[in-house]
């Protein structure tokens, strides 16, 4: 009978830790709704809703999340094309002055900094594709948001609106 528990506790044990995140990927949670979440065609990302809102008007982007490192540091590279209502967001745990570039990404981005209260703090726009400058954040981040090029300004998205994953 020890035995079989032992085995059991250990078995428990095994399982409990291959689906916990590792420290990179720890506080990436999946979208709140799992009956809207579905799969990117191309990177195989979750994708789940991402609303921008100044004040009354909401934007909802299908949203890309990149969770782990790996999916982190690929990002939206080698990518050619980025509907207007689709974007990738990347969930700093711990949050952290974020400073990304565009190495090996074709398709200009505006890349939206989301402070600790959801909150943009700034948006580096219209980010140079292949361009290895450093874009950094003006503050904390809880997430990095990217959207196509230009797209912000077109829709309004600024600095003080906020972002809900």
């Amino acid at each position: 009978m020890k035995q079989a528990i032992r085995t059991f506790a250990l078995a428990a044990l095994a399982l409990v830790a291959s689906c916990s995140p590792g420290v990179a990927d720890a506080g990436a949670k999946a979208p709140a709704t799992a009956a809207t979440a579905s799969v990117h065609p191309i990177s195989g990302l979750q994708v789940a809703p991402v609303t921008v809102t100044r004040g009354n008007k909401r934007l909802m982007f299908n949203t890309e999340f990149a969770r782990t490192s790996a999916e982190q540091a690929k990002g939206l590279m080698f990518r050619t094309k980025l509907a207007d209502d689709e974007g990738m967001i990347f969930l700093r745990n711990p949050p952290d002055r974020a400073s990304f570039w565009m190495r090996n990404t074709v398709i200009s981005l505006d890349i939206i900094y989301v402070g600790l209260d959801r909150r943009i703090i700034n948006i580096a726009a219209n980010a140079v594709p292949y361009d290895e400058t450093p874009l950094i954040s003006g503050g904390p981040t809880l997430a990095v948001f990217e959207i196509n090029g230009g797209l912000a300004a077109k829709l309004g998205i600024q600095p003080g609106d906020r972002v809900d994953w």
